[in-house]
């Protein structure tokens, strides 16, 4: 076994142990057991499991985007300040100050991947399963050679579930898989611009981050529109089902959580007023200020001498 065998071999087994328990569920309560739309919706609750157990994650990713959008200013002042300085000393204070910067809002440049980098196992491993099962082999786990089998020979719509568009023996199996590769290009361009329209302020959409996010619009779509081509249809169902989770739990959490400054934190304002609750005071309440008291011209003492002279003309 090679490392990244090894590597993905404690993901492959739980993945495994799920994806054979729910069809094994679903099998009980009479559906088919070498039936396309069993294994199916064995994947969907595949989705439903390990989406819920990044659900912590997510939320992270939200809050570490908030933060990225915050702190912008702050970069942006710092870049400036070590414009042009590219010796050692002024490239380590930079570096330095940088991390503090995110010490201070608890934030990291990697956070905001968390989520996208801890499905990458199980899509490899699913990946990986779905190639052995075309060859008939077992799975490291409860996956028997009989239920790969079973998985690889299985048809849904007419298209079995172990080809891929390149690999497209009929053409039900090449339109579902192109359709399925469109939407799921198409879900992560949504996905992404839901953030950039409705969660992003716009004092920083110049800044280094809100640029990078835009290069990501429009990048991973069309990375997944080249990769998905090569991607086994089970894989495309789980891919496809994951970005509507990714889409509904973004829009939920957006709402309840918006950045100060954007878009969906003042349509949240603007709901909690209508229902009167009020704004939250921590981000839109100002403070009241003390009021500041009027300077008062200030009365020179009048010697005791002016004071005893008399004006001219008077005696």
């Amino acid at each position: 076994m090679d490392i990244i065998g090894i590597i993905l071999f404690p993901f492959k087994w739980i993945l495994e142990a799920i994806l054979v328990f729910f069809h094994a569920a679903l099998t009980a309560i009479g559906f088919g057991e070498n039936a396309g739309y069993t294994w199916v919706a064995s994947i969907v609750g595949l989705v439903l499991v390990v989406r819920a157990a990044l659900i912590p994650l997510f939320v992270k990713q939200i809050r570490t985007q908030r933060s990225m959008y915050t702190m912008q200013p702050e970069l942006t002042k710092l870049q400036k300040k070590y414009k042009g300085r590219t010796d050692r000393d002024s490239r380590e204070a930079m570096a330095r100050e940088q991390m503090a910067i995110y010490k201070k809002h608890g934030s990291s440049p990697f956070a905001s991947c968390l989520p996208l980098l801890a499905q990458m196992p199980v899509f490899f491993s699913l990946y990986t399963t779905l190639t052995e099962a075309q060859q008939s082999k077992p799975g490291v786990g409860l996956l028997s050679t009989e239920l790969s089998q079973s998985f690889a020979k299985s048809n849904f719509l007419g298209a079995s579930l172990s080809e891929t568009f390149l690999t497209a023996t009929s053409p039900s199996v090449m339109i579902m898989a192109g359709v399925m590769i469109v939407l799921m290009s198409g879900s992560q361009f949504i996905t992404q611009k839901q953030i950039m329209a409705k969660n992003q302020n716009p004092d920083v959409q110049n800044s280094q981050y809100a640029q990078m996010q835009k290069v990501m619009l429009y990048a991973f779509p069309a990375i997944f529109l080249v990769t998905g081509i090569s991607f086994p249809l089970g894989v495309l169902i789980y891919w496809l089902v994951s970005n509507f989770w990714t889409m509904g739990q973004q829009y939920f959490v957006i709402r309840r959580m918006p950045t100060p400054g954007s878009i969906a934190h003042k349509e949240r304002e603007a709901r909690m007023q209508k229902k009167g609750k009020g704004t939250t005071p921590a981000i839109e309440t100002p403070s009241e200020e003390p009021e500041t008291p009027q300077p008062t011209q200030r009365v020179q003492p009048v010697s005791k001498s002016r004071a005893k002279k008399k004006p001219k003309g008077k005696k």
